[in-house]
């Protein structure tokens, strides 16, 4: 009996050190337009499952936050809607919010006519919610909150939303709604942007629903670019599977020096005719050469197997945010699960030995890049991903603060 109460004050002991150790605060605040308090307001938390609403008072609480970045998003029938960004660091944060009414809303709204809408919102579901194995159980409930701009000038399809865009995923058993600041996509260069706030609901289902729910989130959480860069934060990248390699850039020694390569082709052809039409009257061997070494690359791209570390690449920029800032691109390896993306178009080459492995390329678009201990990233537009990360997309998302269970 002694020896039971012993540990059991041991345990609350514990509990304590643990609980004082991990502060909590509050976000706190009152909603408002230019005539008074909004009750009845929904407010959110992005990239989280938590939520809440103002009273009569027009005053709300958001509790059991932990230090970080936090994304509040406010959605009222009838206004605009509207984030703000609020950093807890050591006490809680009270704010003050002001809305705008949807002018367009209140107003005769006038439609241009796009014949080619649907095959604009099939290349933004294709790019956004992705074409992985979970996206195919995706559904985007309210495409109508959609506006499109289709700048052929410059090659620029852009997208944002004027309310929460619906998905339901019933792969993992979430209902996104996500408030799309933008989403770019460049015709030229197939390269795609997008950021917005996002906000999870559990859908219902059965004890066998959440079970297999809750595999399938793990799964797509393990590896995910929001895994590894929690680890960068952590620095545990290594012990959680991640190696970090680099792609560096060498000069291609079998190819000539362009004085060389040019000297030739002009003596070959004895100064004549230009070179882009020199293949339709003349075939000679020592020509033909030349010519193959003018195309022949200045610089190649190969692997570095040198192990990047995580002290060397990370540095605290201030308070709860990290930075990164790199020359040439990494390249990200995940050991702890086999691909399954070879046949989709985002394979990368790699030597054989790795040929199981998910892998990734970060290449810095802008240095250098934010990040927190949630795994989002500031700059949204720093980072551009290919490979496995950019393969997956919006249905294989999990919140911020998932944490895969442990056995």
């Amino acid at each position: 009996m002694k020896k039971k109460i012993i540990a059991s004050i041991f345990l609350l002991i514990c509990c304590y050190t643990y609980s004082f150790a991990q502060s909590t605060y509050t976000i706190s605040g009152t909603v408002r337009d230019k005539d008074g308090v909004i009750p009845s307001a929904s407010i959110y938390i992005s990239n989280y499952k938590k939520s809440t609403s103002t009273n009569n008072f027009g005053t709300f609480t958001l509790s059991n936050l932990a230090p970080g970045n936090y994304d509040i998003l406010v959605q009222i029938i009838g206004y605009l809607p509207y984030a703000k960004n609020i950093i807890i660091s050591d006490k809680s944060v009270d704010v003050d919010i002001i809305v705008k009414e949807n002018i367009t809303l209140l107003n005769e709204v006038v439609i241009k006519p796009d014949p080619n809408r649907l095959a604009h919102i099939n290349l933004f579901k294709r790019y956004f919610i992705g074409q992985t194995p979970n996206a195919t159980q995706c559904t985007l409930i309210n495409s109508d909150v959609l506006m499109i701009n289709d700048d052929r000038k410059n090659s620029l399809l852009s997208i944002k939303s004027n309310d929460f865009l619906i998905v339901e995923n019933k792969a993992l058993g979430y209902r996104l709604k996500y408030m799309l600041e933008y989403f770019e996509y460049n015709y030229k260069t197939s390269i795609i942007y997008y950021a917005g706030f996002p906000y999870f609901e559990e859908l219902k289902g059965g004890s066998g629903k959440q079970k297999k729910w809750q595999k399938n989130r793990i799964i797509a959480y393990n590896g995910s670019v929001q895994h590894f860069l929690k680890s960068l934060y952590n620095n545990t990248a290594t012990k959680e599977g991640f190696i970090i390699n680099k792609i560096v850039t060498i000069p291609n020694t079998n190819r000539k020096s362009d004085s060389l390569i040019n000297a030739n082709i002009k003596k070959l052809t004895g100064g004549q005719l230009g070179a882009n039409r020199i293949l339709t009257f003349k075939t000679d061997d020592s020509l033909n050469y030349w010519l193959k070494q003018r195309k022949e690359p200045k610089e190649l791209n190969v692997i570095s197997r040198k192990d990047v570390l995580v002290d060397t690449l990370v540095k605290v920029y201030k308070n709860d945010v990290k930075s990164f800032n790199y020359t040439d691109e990494l390249y990200v390896i995940y050991k702890k699960e086999n691909e399954t993306f070879r046949n989709s178009g985002y394979y990368l080459n790699r030597p054989s030995e790795l040929s199981d492995y998910q892998i990734s390329i970060i290449k810095l678009m802008e240095a250098p890049a934010y990040f927190y201990g949630n795994g989002g990233v500031m700059n949204t537009k720093s980072l551009l991903f290919k490979g496995f990360w950019g393969y997956e997309k919006i249905a294989d998302m999990v919140p911020s603060d998932f944490t895969p269970l442990q056995n």
